[in-house]
C-alpha cells in the first residue's frame, strides 16, 4: 500500500483536504464538492446483478475490479462502494471488501470499524432512543403515547434476540415499560440520512425531521420537538464525510455509508459519489443485493435524491446463480449442468428487462468461477448475444485488471453510445399504494399486491399527513422475485404481501416490508466468526 496522503494527491485532492486516520486511511473534506464545482462530472456507471444466491455473486469484486479495469485502459476511475457491517462480515459473508486481486485495503481495517462511522451512526441512532425515554420518564410534556413509540434502538451486529424487546422494566425510576425492538446498523433512519445528505446543514435538517411516534391524539413528534437535532449531529459530523482507501493495484477508493438493499436503500452515500464524479472521468458504484432490490432503489431514492443521472448499468451473472434458478440444489451448483443454466436464464432476461423500464443500457459482466465449465460460460454468451446484449467474461478476482479489460471496453463503448436515458419508474404525485403496486408489477413481475389492515391504514395517514409524495422503499428477500425466498427463477402469477408500513421522514421515503423480511438479521447456523483467528503477533485469518 501507499500511504493515503500520496493516493489523495493522484486523485486530485489537495492536501488540506483529507484528514489522516493512520497512514492508510483518511476522511475527505466537503470542501472538495465546493473547489471541483465547476468541473463537469464523470459517467457514472452501476453494478448490480441477478437475483444471488447466499453467497453473493462478486458485486463489489467486479466494481472494484472494473474500476482497475478502466484505469488499465488509460481512463481515470474510482470506485465508489458501500462500508461493510458487522453483522453479516461476522455472519454470513466474513468479509466485504471485495476479493482476490480485485480488494480494496487495509480490508481488515475496513472490515471491522474503519473510520467509526458505523459507530456514529448507532451512538446518534441510541441518542435518539434515550431521548424518547427520557422524555417519557420526566413527564411527557409531548403527550407521546408510549404504546405508539415508532423508534427502536440499533446495533451493528446480528441478533435475532433482539428483535423485540420491552424496554423500561425494574421500577419508577428505570423508565416507562413498552415494547420495543432493536434494528441492525444499516436499517437505521440515520444511515439512510447519512447517505442521502448533501451537506451538514442538510443533514441536520433531515434528522430533525425523523419521526419518532405519536401523541395521544395522533400527532406525529419528531426529532425536531424533542431538541435532539444538533446533539445527533454533533455525533455524524466526521462520519458525513466520506472516506478515501485504495485498491490492490493502487487505486483510489470512496468507501461511505452501509444501508442493506433488502431492508433500506441499499446504496453508498450521495457526497461519496458525487466526489467520484468531480474526480474521475468514470465512477463506478454499486448496489445492493440483486437489481429489483439495490438497482430499482438506487434509481428511484438516490438518483433522485442526488440529482444523478447513470450513464451504464453492468449486470452480473454467474453460473452458479443461473444454476440455483435453474432447479439445483446449493450443494450441486459445482458440478456441470448446461441445461440448469438454461433453465435459469429468464431471471437474468427479467432483470434486464427492468433496466430498460429505467431507460438504461445493460452490459453483463459473467463473474467466472473456477468451477464453471467452459460449456455453462457459452450458454450464458449465447443468451447475450441472442439478446443484443454486449457480455464480457470476467476474472477480476484471479488477474485483477486484466481480468476486466473486455468488460471495460463494453462500458466505455456503452457510455460513448449515448444510449442510455434514465428515468426514475415512477411520478412521485403517484399515490403511495400505487408506487409500492408499480414496483411490484413491474419489477418484480407480481400479480397482485396484499396489503394487511394496519398496512392500509397507515398509508391512508401518511397521504393525509402529506407523505404521499414520497419515493417507497420495499423491503423484501433478496433471494427471489417475489417475497418468498425459496421461490426461485422468474416466478409468475405471485402476490406480494405488505404487512407493515413504516416512515422515514428524515431519509425521505416510506418503508414498505413484505413477506417475513425483518430488519434485524440473525446469525446462521455456522457464523463466519468461527473460522477467524488471530495470532500473538497480530496475524489476522478468515476476515477477507
Amino acid at each position: 500500500m501507499k500511504p493515503i496522503a500520496e493516493i489523495a494527491e493522484g486523485a486530485g485532492i489537495l492536501p488540506d483536504e483529507i484528514d489522516l486516520y493512520g497512514r492508510y486511511k483518511a476522511k475527505i473534506h466537503l470542501a472538495v464538492l465546493d473547489r471541483l464545482a465547476d468541473k463537469p462530472d464523470g459517467n457514472l456507471i452501476l453494478v448490480t446483478g441477478i437475483t444471488p444466491t447466499t453467497k453473493g455473486e462478486g458485486k463489489t469484486t467486479i466494481s472494484i475490479g472494473l474500476a482497475q479495469a478502466l484505469r488499465r485502459a488509460g481512463h481515470s476511475a474510482i470506485a465508489c462502494l458501500r462500508e461493510p457491517s458487522l453483522g453479516p462480515v461476522f455472519g454470513m459473508k466474513g468479509g466485504a471488501t471485495g476479493g482476490g486481486k480485485a480488494r480494496i485495503v487495509p480490508h481488515i481495517d475496513i472490515n471491522l470499524h474503519f473510520t467509526g462511522d458505523f459507530h456514529a451512526v448507532t451512538a446518534a441512532h441510541n441518542l435518539l432512543s434515550a431521548v424518547v425515554d427520557n422524555h417519557l420518564h420526566h413527564g411527557n410534556q409531548l403527550g407521546l403515547d408510549p404504546r405508539r413509540v415508532t423508534w427502536r434502538r440499533a446495533i451493528d451486529m446480528n441478533d435475532r434476540a433482539l428483535i423485540s424487546v420491552i424496554v423500561g422494566l425494574g421500577g419508577s425510576r428505570r423508565g416507562v415499560p413498552r415494547e420495543s425492538g432493536f434494528d441492525i446498523t444499516p436499517a437505521s433512519e440515520v444511515m439512510a440520512v447519512l447517505c442521502l445528505s448533501t451537506g451538514l446543514d442538510d443533514l441536520k435538517q433531515r434528522l430533525g425531521r425523523i419521526v419518532v411516534g405519536r401523541t395521544f391524539g395522533g400527532d406525529s413528534v419528531t426529532v425536531l420537538d424533542l431538541k435532539c437535532q444538533d446533539a445527533m449531529t454533533l455525533l455524524m459530523r466526521e462520519a458525513l464525510m466520506p472516506n478515501l482507501v485504495q485498491d490492490l493495484e493502487i487505486g483510489p477508493t470512496i468507501v461511505h455509508g452501509g444501508p442493506f438493499a433488502n431492508i433500506a436503500h441499499g446504496c453508498s452515500s450521495i457526497l461519496g459519489t458525487r466526489m467520484g464524479l468531480k474526480l474521475a472521468d468514470y465512477v463506478v458504484t454499486e448496489a445492493g443485493f440483486g437489481a429489483d432490490l439495490g438497482a430499482e432503489k438506487f434509481f428511484d431514492i438516490k438518483c433522485r435524491s442526488g440529482s444523478l443521472s447513470p450513464k451504464v448499468v453492468v449486470m452480473i451473472a454467474t453460473v452458479r446463480a443461473l444454476k440455483r434458478h435453474g432447479g439445483v440444489k446449493a450443494a450441486k451448483l459445482d458440478q456441470e449442468d448446461v441445461e440448469a443454466v438454461k433453465r435459469g436464464l429468464p431471471n437474468l432476461r427479467k432483470h434486464v428487462e427492468n433496466m430498460g423500464k429505467f431507460g438504461m443500457k445493460t452490459v453483463i459482466a459473467m463473474n467466472r468461477f473456477p468451477s464453471d465449465s467452459d460449456a455453462e460460460v457459452a450458454a450464458v454468451l449465447e443468451e447475450c448475444e441472442s439478446e443484443g446484449l454486449a457480455g464480457a467474461v470476467t476474472d477480476v478476482f484471479e488477474q485483477g485488471s486484466a481480468g476486466g479489460t473486455d468488460l471495460a471496453k463494453a462500458v466505455t463503448d456503452s457510455v460513448k453510445s449515448g444510449e442510455s436515458d434514465f428515468h426514475p419508474l415512477y411520478p412521485l404525485d403517484l399515490p403511495v399504494r400505487e408506487k409500492i403496486e408499480t414496483i411490484a408489477a413491474e419489477v418484480y413481475g407480481a400479480d397482485t399486491v396484499n396489503f394487511t389492515a394496519a398496512a392500509r391504514r397507515t398509508l391512508r395517514r401518511l397521504e393525509k399527513e402529506g407523505y404521499g409524495e414520497l419515493p417507497v422503499c420495499i423491503a423484501k428477500t433478496q433471494y427471489s422475485l417475489s417475497d418468498k425466498p425459496r421461490v426461485v427463477g422468474r416466478p409468475e402469477g405471485f402476490s406480494i404481501s405488505v404487512r407493515e408500513i413504516r416512515l422515514s421522514a428524515g431519509a425521505g421515503f416510506v418503508v414498505a416490508l413484505t413477506g417475513e423480511t425483518l430488519t434485524m438479521p440473525g446469525l446462521p447456523p455456522h457464523p463466519a466468526s468461527e473460522g477467524m483467528t488471530i495470532s500473538a503477533d497480530g496475524t489476522v485469518s478468515g476476515l477477507v
